[in-house]
């Protein structure tokens, strides 16, 4: 999808869900623009990971809108939700790679489904593990990978259809900091090479401020800052904004340096 593109890629209205001990999410509204990331901060139970799962569809709202790329996906039929899902990738908190499989295997999980053929698996296998630089591991089995690789290898797995949105649950959960810095060097790189759109749950700020400051430069070949202002410069290319959930709701959208600047006691909780 062009970064001109007017409509949203991800869009909630007014959305809500909740199961019987009560409403987890309330009247939640927020868009995410083609090539932007949107970064979902909130303490534990605040809904983050329930909001990735309605954006791929997996858990329906109660009440509201959900749209991805233009379409309204709670009315939409298993079959057509199948066909939707081939344009997101999921990656999950902790990897959930299949500990059976080989990495070339679960790399190559969605193709075999549908049926791709074995030339074309092999090149695009090796494409997705070679821009995560794990391509040497193709033939390993989880249990040979450390926590950092892992999460690399479900990062290729969700690129495997080269979809336009990619949602990440935690995707430095448990990381230590330089493995948390290669993770995102590769978000980054997704969002600023291929024009990714995303939203990524988090509960380290230090890695939504190293989207929101950070990019990635192509001719370079390497991470570097970004100019002042949030999100950067155009010539810096798509933004990362913040939202923060609490209370089921939208306590907080914006940027990074309306984060930095704010005077609220909830939000300063997550600063320092």
């Amino acid at each position: 999808m062009s970064a001109a593109t007017s409509e949203p890629a991800i869009s909630f209205q007014d959305v809500r869900l909740g199961f019987e001990e009560g409403d987890v999410l309330q009247h939640l509204s927020f868009q995410v623009a083609p090539r932007e990331t949107k970064v979902l901060i909130g303490e534990s139970g605040s809904g983050k990971t329930l909001t990735l799962k309605m954006a791929a569809g997996l858990v329906q709202p109660l009440e509201g809108r959900i749209s991805i790329l233009g379409r309204e996906i709670e009315a939409m039929s298993e079959t057509d939700l199948l066909a939707l899902r081939r344009q997101i990738g999921f990656v999950f908190q902790e990897g959930a790679l299949f500990d059976s499989l080989t990495v070339k295997e679960n790399v190559a999980y969605r193709l075999r489904e549908d049926g791709t053929s074995d030339d074309e698996v092999e090149s695009r296998v090796r494409e997705a593990l070679r821009f995560v630089e794990m391509e040497d591991a193709i033939d390993k089995v989880p249990a040979e990978l450390s926590g950092g690789m892992r999460r690399r290898v479900s990062i290729a797995r969700a690129l495997i259809d080269r979809p336009p949105i990619v949602l990440y649950d935690s995707p430095t959960a448990g990381l230590d900091p330089i493995t948390s810095q290669t993770i995102i060097s590769f978000i980054l790189r997704l969002r600023d090479t291929l024009g990714v759109t995303a939203l990524l749950a988090t509960h380290r700020l230090q890695d939504a401020f190293g989207l929101a400051n950070y990019r990635f430069d192509q001719e370079q070949n390497r991470v570097v800052a970004v100019s002042a202002g949030n999100g950067g410069s155009a010539r810096d290319g798509p933004a990362t904004n913040f939202l923060v959930l609490r209370g089921g709701k939208v306590y907080f959208e914006g940027g990074a340096g309306q984060m930095l600047d704010a005077h609220d006691d909830y939000l300063r909780r997550f600063l320092f």
